[in-house]
């Protein structure tokens, strides 16, 4: 059975009979019932035909039945004429995960194993804000918080920065509408920025919405990745977006983050609102300090201006007293008022001058007094 480092193998024998002319990737590279898929960046269109034809011939001999190939026009990333970028046979976090699986190989200057560098962002003094975004369930809202309130901070001229933490569950590059993913420069991922905001996930290294199935050891791999191969510059706040509950990578990022703070996000509803105890009560018990609470889908406000209170009263409040903290604000239920026709479409991030949009700018404005920053 052809494996996927075979395939990668075999593509980059071919591949390299023409990277004498120019710098040729192979990426996103999926191997499954002995069908071979991958993308072929080219420059030189011209060479389009051959490169197409030595490829396939390449990896039907490796043993391939079917093997379909996306070109795209364009200079292959800096970094490596094959397989350097984001999703070819890179490192970890810049190879793309076949089927949930990990990427194969590591980049070339880290032996088998070896621990990934310390990244610049976790340096003590290096003056950036972790931020993480909890919640005690699933389907609070807790990733809509993350974007928004990211988004807000960017309005407000900080340099921001997301990692979707959430590596089971990742939503941050759709709910963004983020359909790029991205490249590798010196060996280092650039992530993707999005309105003002820098964001990594999961998300960009899965093919067709694979399902993760990795145990929590990997996780944390994944996490400290997100650190130590993105190049993310200079950051004010890096805000992570936690799965929900007080699983591996909760704990991973309050062990690799001991300075970070936390908001906690919880609906009206009680029982939201004693889950989310939970959450609060793990950042409290880490030392983390809770910056506060944000309710949301608190209430839902009808076309002709009634308010009809859906999932109760009362539960972020009660929350923030419960936590010692201040009850940030509480968002209404509702989608943005966002067209697929307008340039900056994304699902999930409300407009600047909207309702919802000037509360999530009165929340950055609190999260800065409280952060100093």
């Amino acid at each position: 059975m052809l494996t996927r480092e075979e395939a990668i193998a075999a593509a980059e024998r071919a591949a390299a009979a023409f990277s004498a002319e120019q710098a040729i990737a192979i990426r996103d590279v999926v191997v499954k019932d002995a069908g071979v898929s991958m993308t072929v960046q080219i420059a030189d269109e011209a060479q389009r035909s051959a490169l197409e034809g030595a490829l396939r011939e390449a990896l039907e001999r490796a043993g391939a039945e079917t093997v379909h190939l996306r070109f795209r026009a364009g200079d292959a990333p800096a970094g490596g004429a094959h397989g350097a970028a984001a999703g070819g046979s890179g490192g970890a976090a810049a190879g793309r995960a076949a089927g949930g699986q990990p990427a194969a190989g590591a980049r070339p200057h880290r032996g088998p194993g070896a621990a990934p560098p310390p990244s610049p962002l976790l340096r003590e003094g290096s003056g950036v804000e972790f931020i993480a975004v909890a919640s005690g369930k699933g389907g609070v809202g807790k990733s809509t918080v993350t974007v928004n309130l990211a988004v807000a901070l960017a309005r407000k001229g900080k340099r921001v920065g997301i990692i979707d933490a959430d590596i089971y569950g990742f939503s941050v590059p759709d709910m963004m509408g983020i359909e790029e993913r991205p490249n590798v420069e010196n060996e280092r991922v650039i992530p993707i920025e999005r309105f003002g905001v820098k964001v990594i996930s999961m998300g960009f290294f899965v093919e067709d919405n694979a399902p993760i199935v990795w145990r929590g050891p990997m996780l944390g791999k994944m996490l400290r990745n997100f650190f130590a191969e993105i190049e993310w510059g200079e950051l004010d706040y890096m805000l992570l977006d936690l799965p929900p509950g007080t699983g591996d990578v909760a704990l991973d990022v309050h062990q690799m983050i001991p300075h970070s703070k936390e908001i906690i996000v919880t609906t009206p509803h009680a029982t939201a609102a004693f889950v989310a105890a939970r959450a609060g009560a793990m950042a409290i018990k880490t030392e983390h300090e809770i910056l506060g609470v944000v309710e949301n889908m608190s209430y839902y406000v009808s076309r002709n201006g009634e308010i009809d209170y859906v999932f109760g009263r009362g539960g972020g409040a009660k929350l923030a007293e419960q936590l010692n903290t201040d009850l940030l604000a509480q968002i209404p239920l509702g989608a943005p008022d966002n067209h697929p026709s307008e340039p900056d479409f994304s699902p999930s991030v409300y407009k600047e001058d909207s309702a919802a949009g000037k509360l999530y700018a009165e929340v950055a404005d609190r999260v800065i007094a409280k952060c100093g920053k």
